[in-house]
């Protein structure tokens, strides 16, 4: 959206200067401004169509209004014009005028847009049901009551969210298919595990997620599928004002969460900060069957947590053209996970009980100032955000009837700081062009220490003492980028470029007993250029057209060069590859955006081109061959592509029926070697016996998920979510399709609604499983099952005052590294 936001801006400083020099006579043009709110919540309304009509209804100029809902339209001729007022979803103003006889600066002062007749209702756009928005860069889910009653945490809600899914064994998230995806908490990168950051967060302070999948050069080029911006509730009003949630979910084991959101605003400062908690046990089983020796595996897992997030901030408003903040977030995460595998043959039973103590504290400090020149939207940004991370990890394993290995206790310990520091630049050239401009050093170390108590096969095959090992991890990356924007008439593009130096040194330092060691250093330094592009053509008010280009980069995560061993079961265990090379993405994409009559409909496609592919490697484990057992890693392979089809609509049959409805489908061929044994005698197998294979599958994934609301009243509402996931095929196994359906109710009571009652009842069927049918390594059926047949309730509280400040502090044009409240 960046192309769009402040190319009209500048026209307002401009104008100014020609009133003091220039005698508005000679030029017989003059200047229309004003101010764009809703009418119902009294809110600026960005990005609304202004458009200059003459007399016989012919366009004649235009613009749009900014973040804070002024606009501002230069260069308009001397006469009578018809300025009109557009918006999606609300009622169309016109408002004639006449330019001339010693008024050439008309002001409109505040213009309120109203619900159109058949569109969205406004209050429910905003607080009772959740919209999708295609803008020029990204889709933008707008988070209603309906979606925040659908569970307790940010995860909970994600599978809710259109082309976003959540893998419930692991907590990974995946946008358009691929988890290669970046995760941002009001524009900022955490050191917090994400599945674990996206437990914590309390849906109830989630105000929008922005599906970022095509960013430009001013963005991080990190995440082959984009970037997910969860944009936090913030609240400017003036006085003491606040809000308080509270939650029960309960299937097997209950889960309680809470959270408060409180501010000051009084004169030039705004004192805000917040707390929100998660506690909870989380039930998940399944089961593993191998058809080549009949060996049945069944898994039990109980998870326990505690978690607290706190935030406090400050904004200083130094004057009109200076902004000092400041805030530091605080999480503090307890968790004690246990679980058991036990493995069945025909003549014997083996198991193994495992419990996982660990704890982890994360603060996360942030200064910025922002300074507004005298000419309109030229503004300078310095931020400067610091982040440390600590865990500490502690695993007793438990084997009976096994003869190798024996029990064990593994220890982690891991220590992360980044430090970012950013300089943004954004120049207004004319009323129809704008750069930007940026620097930005990212400072990232990592430390994880291991030792362990249990054994290992040496490279001869000999059974010795695990190693101590010691993991080093530093990546420096530092970049410069530089955009270009111009507007023509229905036309707008942006061009941009960024330029990053990466360099990464890492080693492994391993200990053995006898106090002799091993040292792996590995280096990765390189220079790449992304460029990026935007189209965008408006040929009408109902109409909307976008194309877009960028390059990316997936670097390899930590987990993945890490050779310290992840995890581990009986029969399969996970490492990193200190050889991983960056995968790089060549992205086009084109979206179209039709405005209805009672609503809206987004349709689009997306192409990649994928380099140096990072995926899967599964291999024999060549110090133990004769048990059957695997490790898995990750390697780079040939050029592959993807491609995809999304279609999302916001649609309101009736006045008291809404819809949010999508349909995503991705494909990308994925290519991976995996190694088997072929043979039928695996007591006595060898080297010779492992046969390698190239495996080459064409994914395709694809979903379907319908958010009906139904008003029953102005007071009582009921919702009903339904989700199909189709069949997905992989290079180890093919996963069977997965559905559900929620319903819920929502009761806003006492004066002006302030108090909201939920209830949600999820997967009422208790369909929503993971089933699945695999060949490699080793031919297996299995499936898992957790906590998904769940109740909610919660019940939330709104205190304090509604005026809102005059004085608002203005955001980046969306950027993902603005400001904001919640959590991080």
């Amino acid at each position: 959206m960046r192309p769009l936001i402040y190319l009209c801006a500048f026209l307002f400083s401009i104008s100014i200067a020609q009133a003091k020099t220039t005698d508005p006579k000679i030029d017989k043009t003059g200047t229309v401004f004003g101010t764009v709110l809703d009418a119902t919540l009294n809110q600026p309304l960005p990005y609304v169509n202004i458009i200059i009509k003459d007399a016989k209804n012919a366009n004649i100029t235009g613009g749009i209004s900014l973040d804070d809902g002024t606009f501002t339209i230069n260069q308009v001729p001397e006469g009578d014009i018809i300025v009109s007022i557009q918006y999606i979803g609300y009622k169309t103003v016109n408002k004639t005028i006449t330019i001339g006889k010693n008024n050439y600066n008309v002001n409109l002062g505040t213009i309120l847009l109203e619900e159109a007749a058949e569109g969205l209702d406004a209050v429910t756009v905003v607080a009772e049901v959740s919209t999708i928005q295609q803008k020029v860069d990204r889709k933008v889910i707008t988070v209603g009551k309906d979606l925040t009653t659908a569970g307790t945490s940010a995860s909970d809600i994600m599978n809710n969210i259109p082309s976003v899914s959540i893998d419930q064994q692991s907590g990974n998230i995946s946008l358009r298919g691929n988890e290669n995806v970046r995760v941002m908490v009001d524009g900022k990168l955490s050191n917090v595990p994400i599945a674990q950051l996206l437990k914590q967060i309390p849906s109830t302070s989630i105000k929008e997620i922005e599906l970022i999948t095509n960013p430009s050069a001013k963005y991080n080029p990190e995440g082959m599928s984009g970037i997910i911006n969860i944009k936090l509730h913030k609240n400017t009003k003036i006085g003491f004002n606040g809000n308080l949630n509270v939650g029960l979910t309960h299937e097997v084991f209950a889960k309680f969460n809470s959270s408060v959101d409180m501010n000051y605003r009084n004169g030039k400062f705004n004192f805000y900060g917040n707390y929100g908690n998660n506690v909870g046990k989380y039930d998940n089983f399944g089961s593993i069957l191998r058809l080549d020796d009949n060996s049945l595996q069944n898994f039990k897992f109980l998870n326990s947590g505690t978690s607290h997030l706190y935030k406090v901030g400050v904004d200083f408003y130094v004057n009109d053209k200076n902004t000092l903040s400041f805030f530091t977030n605080q999480n503090i995460y307890n968790g004690n996970n246990s679980g058991s595998a036990i493995i069945s043959y025909e003549s014997l039973k083996q198991s193994q009980l495992f419990n996982n103590i660990s704890g982890n504290n994360s603060g996360q400090y942030n200064l910025a100032y922002k300074h507004e020149f005298t000419d309109e939207n030229e503004t300078l940004d310095i931020e400067i955000d610091y982040n440390d991370f600590e865990n500490d990890e502690l695993a007793n394993f438990n084997f009976f009837n096994f003869d190798f290995p024996t029990n064990y206790v593994d220890n982690v310990d891991t220590q992360r700081q980044q430090t970012t520091v950013n300089i943004d630049y954004v120049k207004p050239v004319n009323d129809k062009t704008k750069i930007e401009a940026g620097l930005e050093a990212r400072l990232f170390n990592t430390n994880i220490d291991y030792m362990s108590t249990g054994q290992t096969f040496s490279s001869e095959g000999d059974i010795i003492p695990t190693p101590s090992t010691g993991f080093d991890y530093n990546r420096d990356i530092y970049s410069a980028y530089f955009t270009y924007g111009k507007t023509l008439e229905k036309w707008n593009y942006q061009v941009g470029i960024r330029a990053e130096q990466v360099n990464v040194n890492a080693d492994a330092l391993k200990t053995f007993s006898d106090a002799s060691t091993e040292f792996i250093p590995f280096e990765n330094d390189y220079f790449q250029i992304y460029p990026s592009a935007f189209l965008t053509y408006n040929p009408s008010e109902k109409n909307s057209y976008q194309l877009s280009f960028s390059r990316r980069v997936d670097r390899p995560g930590l987990q993945q060069v890490n050779p310290i061993r992840e995890w581990s079961t009986p029969r399969l265990s996970s490492f990193g590859n200190t050889e991983l090379q960056p995968q790089f993405t060549n992205s086009l994409e084109t979206n179209y955006t039709r405005q209805l009559e009672k609503g809206s409909i987004t349709a689009g496609i997306f192409y990649r081109i994928i380099e140096d592919n990072i995926n899967r490697y599964v291999f024999i484990d060549r110090t133990n061959i004769t048990s059957g057992n695997s490790n898995l890693s990750y390697d780079n392979f040939d050029n592959t592509t993807a491609y995809g089809f999304e279609l999302s609509t916001n649609y309101r049959p009736t006045k008291w029926w809404s819809l949010n409805g999508s349909f995503d489908l991705y494909s990308q061929r994925q290519q991976g070697i995996i190694e088997i044994l072929n043979t039928d005698d695996i007591q006595n197998a060898t080297v010779n016996d492992i046969l390698k294979q190239n495996n080459e599958v064409e994914t395709i994934i694809w979903n379907v998920r319908a958010f009906n609301n139904f008003k029953v009243s102005k007071k009582l509402s009921f919702s009903l979510f339904a989700m199909y996931r189709g069949e997905e095929e992989s290079l180890q196994f093919t996963r069977e399709p997965m559905y559900m359906v929620n319903t819920g109710m929502r009761y806003n009571f006492l004066e002006d609604n302030r108090a909201t009652l939920s209830f949600n009842y999820n997967d009422i069927f208790n369909t929503m499983k993971f089933e699945f049918e695999g060949s490699t390594p080793f031919p297996n059926i299995g499936g898992f099952n957790w906590e998904s047949n769940t109740w909610n309730i919660a019940l939330s509280y709104r205190f304090g005052g509604n005026n809102y400040s005059a004085l608002k502090r203005k955001q980046r044009e969306n950027d993902t590294k603005s400001g904001g409240g919640g959590f991080m």
